[in-house]
C-alpha cells in the first residue's frame, strides 16, 4: 500500500490520498493496512508509541529533526536503507537514509 501512494501531494494536516503531511501519511498507512490507530502528530508518535530500536527494520517508524527544535518528521522504513514519507517539496517519496539532507537529521527508530 505504501508504494501505491508515491507521488501523492503534501498537505499540512492531511490524512488522505488527496494530501498528506508526514504524520498523516503514517497514520493513514497503519490504519488502512493494519487497523492500527496511531497518534496523529510526529511528537506524540515519538514520545508515546512503540519501542526504540538501534537499527530500523521494515515497517519501523524513523524520526528526524528537520526544524532544529526536536522531532519534526516521521517516515516508515522500507528496508535497504530507505524510508517512505510525505515531504513538503515532493509529496510521498522514497528516500535513502544516507541522503545528505536526512542523515544528519536522523534521531532514531521505533518499532510498534
Amino acid at each position: 500500500m505504501r508504494k501505491t501512494l508515491i507521488g501523492k501531494p503534501y498537505k499540512w494536516g492531511g490524512t488522505t490520498p488527496t494530501g498528506f503531511d508526514c504524520s498523516g501519511f503514517v497514520y493513514y498507512v497503519f490504519q488502512k493496512s493494519q487497523g492500527i490507530t496511531l497518534p496523529r502528530t510526529t511528537s506524540l508518535l515519538y514520545s508515546n508509541t512503540g519501542l526504540k530500536v538501534s537499527s530500523p527494520a521494515k515497517g519501523d517508524l524513523v524520526f528526524f529533526n528537520t526544524s532544529g527544535t526536536g522531532v519534526s518528521h516521521v517516515g516508515i522504513y522500507i528496508g535497504n536503507g530507505q524510508f517512505i514519507s510525505a515531504t513538503s517539496s515532493k509529496g510521498i517519496t522514497i528516500t535513502d537514509m544516507d541522503n545528505s539532507y536526512w542523515k544528519p537529521k536522523y534521531l532514531g527508530a521505533k518499532t510498534l
